[in-house]
């Protein structure tokens, strides 16, 4: 199948024919891995934590700070509710690059996601803290609240005893009785080989760098790229 009306090479074309194949293989593995993670059976019912939360607006100032539960962060009783982990706080005195780049993206798209889906992004950093970040960055789209009171982090894997943070993807649904109960949580550390890769997929600056002759090489995401 030919990509474009371009004359390539005939040594070109058949080895962008076994590219083609290759992704056609890689995405169907990927439905099937959807598929699979679609299927896990029902998970444990979790505590009903409760969050801080400051004025949904960016622009309405800092207070006042107010409690919402996990399940109060559901719209519906049939949508699911994905959290995603904020690198920020306690001993992660600055906010993570890495974490700012995916909520960067998903800002962006975020008014899509909520079509389906309930979503928000939850950081041990308190409220003003969280929300200072947030205004620096365009934040106007997702809700962000803050578990530093709370075990939330520590209980679903991004933080460790000590308070260090780690990255995390939870996903959450409501049982007939509006108790929560965890259905997936996906981190960065796949293995004891695969450090970073564990939630690239919801990142699509590594798609754009992957597709390129240099590759992602050692690239790493900064809050400030200055004039460069």
């Amino acid at each position: 199948m030919d990509q474009t009306r371009l004359r390539e090479t005939s040594e070109y074309t058949a080895k962008r024919e076994e590219l083609r194949q290759a992704e056609i293989e890689l995405m169907r593995r990927r439905e099937h891995v959807a598929s699979m993670r679609r299927q896990l059976p029902a998970g444990t019912g979790v505590e009903d934590y409760v969050f801080s939360e400051g004025p949904r607006r960016l622009g309405a100032g800092d207070d006042p700070v107010t409690p919402v539960r996990l399940s109060g962060l559901f719209t519906s009783p049939d949508r699911s509710l994905v959290i995603y982990h904020l690198m920020y706080g306690k001993a992660q005195s600055t906010p993570c690059p890495m974490c700012t780049m995916w909520i960067d993206g998903i800002n962006g798209v975020a008014h899509h996601v909520a079509q389906n889906v309930d979503f928000a992004v939850v950081a041990a950093a308190d409220v003003a803290t969280l929300r200072t970040h947030a205004r620096a960055r365009g934040w106007d789209r997702v809700r962000l609240l803050s578990c530093g009171d709370n075990t939330f982090k520590y209980d679903l894997g991004s933080e460790d005893a000590d308070g260090n943070q780690d990255s995390t993807v939870s996903v959450f649904r409501l049982d007939p009785d509006g108790v929560p109960h965890h259905f997936y949580s996906g981190h960065p550390r796949m293995s004891d080989d695969i450090d970073q890769r564990g939630i690239d997929l919801l990142t699509p600056a590594w798609h754009v760098l992957d597709l390129t002759p240099q590759g992602r090489g050692d690239w790493y995401a900064q809050l400030d790229y200055g004039s460069s």
